[in-house]
């Protein structure tokens, strides 16, 4: 019973979102004298009494002669034929709007009904009760997706997004714009595979949580500790030409918590890390470097939790001007406060990508952009293109290359220059467009795909390679294209050229993709032949390009962990320590505040020593105490009580080893005690 009063109301508020009120269907509406609004499903006015209701809707005779057949003749047959000729007219019949008045008002609405009309619809009610709660569920969930899906072509309408797949040029909104309703992954999937499939069981439990916390990069979950102030808090530095400059602050407390953190990485033990999450569940850059440990080990679930809980303990400190849709909000990278932000954003990204969800990785990636996207610390640029290609947001790409391309020379980067032409390619497949539209989109694909083959050709055959297709004689025994191109381009060339190769191979798979490209090798092959003077303009370009990566790119190729780009990186990268809480950090760092020094003389230590401070990492065997306070010389006593303290364990120790004899000579086979 009770679920079908909740298919009731969700059919209910089905009609109001598509507009069709009861009473407008039929054109006999405007007759009656009544207005569109008339209804009001909460409000009282209707549903009227039965006999009422007939004669304000204008039904026709043979309704009522099927009301009174199936009164008087209960048989199944009548009763299934009945149902039929209800399914086949558009408009509710009167059993309905009775059946539907009586459960939304609960009888409070019908108190002027005689005894005969309550006896009516109440045998017929129950009929209709029982066929509903059959497929009560079904109902509900439908109604569900059909509600989703209504309330975002009203979105569309309202002009708040557009179909994004065409290749017109028509939004006016900052080319950064961020939608929240991106933000949610659940959104995409719901999308995919549908309400039920992606919610199940979860509406009841979100009913009954406890504690609810309005947020937009990510849901709180009821397994997470209960949320408290962390001590990070987030200010207003300034405001410049309409842009206003952010960061996040760590107070006292925290700080004390984040030298805690540097000593539990220093000491290589996951397990500290765990011991001081216990303590201060959200603190930002455990739950970041425990998520690396948790994925190292496979666990998957579990590191992506940790990202999400690191991204709702940041969100929860945000400023309240702080906007992620407005696209004019910074944050400077060169703060330590603030790169925790910028790294859980980049690798709840990755999670999403490999969950299936592009669409809302690709809005992350322009939250991450709009951050600050003159210097672009992660190199989000690197990546943009190929989210937009597999959520198929070919003129969001096409837009960016538009504008950018001017100031940022987008073309210059390897993925941008195949990426590019490929979405526009995706794009003249589209039949929904005009044939002038399709026949541009294919000149700009073919004449920027030949573009990135003469300036970049040693992406062809790795790429090839990849997509496992074996070049034809010609291509393959060309100079141009061969080995020779991939030995003679520069190391950061190289590194970027892997890194596209890498991460996108999977999208020029499709064979009408192949086709296409391989018509244009063959164009540039004629064009090499002819001693075209672009191609030698071109790797003039190469040689004096590419000679070493920016800070920035290097620090992509970590986070991204591809195997094909982390191979190409140079020595002086790789044999440094890279920490997964801030990996490569900028060599202009602003510091706010920095970790305590321990006091150290390594040159006049013994070995003995250095064994005590290894046991103590405070102990210090001079005894060099300064006394120009008196906080410094109580603490000098602690020390050396502590040293007191372990020099007595250490006696104890000593004085309880046993050394066990070896085994006598008459006894080869010896006691048994030794392995």
């Amino acid at each position: 019973m009770r679920s079908a009063a909740r298919g009731s109301m969700s059919r209910r508020a089905l009609r109001r979102l598509r507009g069709e009120q009861r009473g407008q269907e039929e054109p006999g509406l405007g007759e009656l004298g009544l207005e569109p609004g008339t209804e009001t499903e909460t409000g009282g006015e209707w549903p009227q009494p039965a006999a009422k209701a007939r004669g304000r809707h204008g039904i026709t005779s043979e309704e009522p002669e099927d009301d009174l057949s199936s009164r008087e003749e209960r048989a199944d047959a009548r009763l299934k034929e009945h149902d039929v000729a209800e399914g086949s007219n558009e408009e509710p019949t009167p059993e309905e709007e009775e059946h539907s008045g009586q459960r939304d008002g609960k009888g409070r609405n019908q108190p002027d009904q005689t005894p005969v009309l309550n006896n009516k619809p109440r045998k017929k009610k129950k009929k209709r009760k029982t066929k509903k709660t059959s497929a009560g569920e079904a109902l509900e969930d439908d109604d569900l997706e059909d509600i989703d899906s209504l309330l975002e072509k009203i979105e569309d309408t309202n002009g708040l997004s557009q179909e994004t797949q065409s290749g017109i040029i028509a939004d006016s909104r900052p080319l950064l714009y961020i939608e929240h309703r991106n933000l949610n992954p659940e959104n995409e999937l719901k999308r995919y595979f549908g309400a039920r499939a992606v919610l199940g069981d979860q509406r009841p439990r979100q009913r009954q949580r406890q504690y609810v916390r309005s947020t937009w990069l990510t849901a709180p979950k009821n397994t997470w500790p209960r949320y408290s102030k962390t001590g990070i808090a987030m200010q207003l530095v300034e405001t410049r030409r309409g842009v206003q400059y952010f960061t996040f602050e760590h107070h006292r407390e925290y700080q004390q918590v984040q030298f805690k953190f540097l000593d539990a990485v220093e000491s290589m033990d996951p397990n500290n890390i765990v011991l001081l999450l216990q303590m201060n569940p959200y603190h930002v850059d455990s739950l970041l470097q425990l998520s690396d440990v948790c994925r190292m080990q496979e666990d998957q679930e579990m590191a992506r939790d940790l990202v999400e809980r690191a991204l709702y303990s940041l969100e929860c400190a945000f400023h309240p001007v702080f906007s992620l849709t407005s696209g004019s909000c910074r944050l400077d990278y060169r703060r330590p406060e603030n790169r925790a932000f910028y790294l859980a954003l980049f690798k709840h990204l990755m999670f999403l990508e490999k969950r299936g969800c592009p669409r809302t990785a690709l809005e992350f990636c322009k939250l991450i952009l709009s951050l600050d996207p003159e210097n672009d610390p992660l190199c989000v640029l690197l990546m943009i293109d190929f989210l937009s290609l597999r959520a198929r947001e070919y003129a969001f790409l096409t837009r960016m290359f538009q504008e950018w391309e001017s100031h940022r020379n987008l073309s210059q980067l390897p993925n941008f220059a195949f990426s590019v032409p490929l979405a526009y390619f995706f794009l003249s497949q589209q039949e929904e467009h005009s044939e002038l539209e399709l026949s541009q989109a294919r000149e700009k694909a073919a004449r920027l795909i030949q573009l990135a083959l003469i300036m970049f050709p040693s992406v062809l055959m790795p790429l090839l390679d990849h997509c496992s297709v074996q070049p034809d004689a010609r291509v393959a025994s060309h100079s141009f294209f061969g080995l020779n191109a991939q030995i003679s381009q520069p190391p950061a060339l190289n590194q970027l050229t892997s890194l596209y190769v890498g991460r996108t191979h999977s999208l020029w798979k499709d064979p009408a993709v192949m086709a296409w490209l391989e018509t244009n090798v063959h164009e540039v092959l004629r064009m090499v032949d002819a001693r075209d003077p672009l191609v030698e303009e071109s790797e003039h370009k190469r040689k004096m390009r590419y000679q070493s990566a920016p800070r920035n790119i290097y620090r992509h190729v970590i986070l991204s962990e591809m195997k094909e780009a982390t191979a190409a990186l140079p020595l002086e990268v790789t044999s440094q320590p890279v920490m997964g809480f801030d990996p490569l950090p900028p060599l202009d760092s602003i510091i706010s505040y920095t970790r305590p020094e321990r006091t150290n003389h390594p040159s006049n230590e013994s070995t003995l020593s250095l064994f005590f401070r290894s046991l103590l990492p405070n102990f210090n065997l001079q005894g060099d105490i300064r006394h120009d306070g008196d906080e410094e010389a109580g603490a000098g006593q602690d020390l050396n009580q502590g040293v007191n303290r372990l020099m007595a364990a250490m006696r104890d120790m000593l004085a309880n080893i046993q050394f066990q004899e070896p085994p006598r000579d008459d006894n080869p086979e010896g006691d048994g005690d030794w392995d």
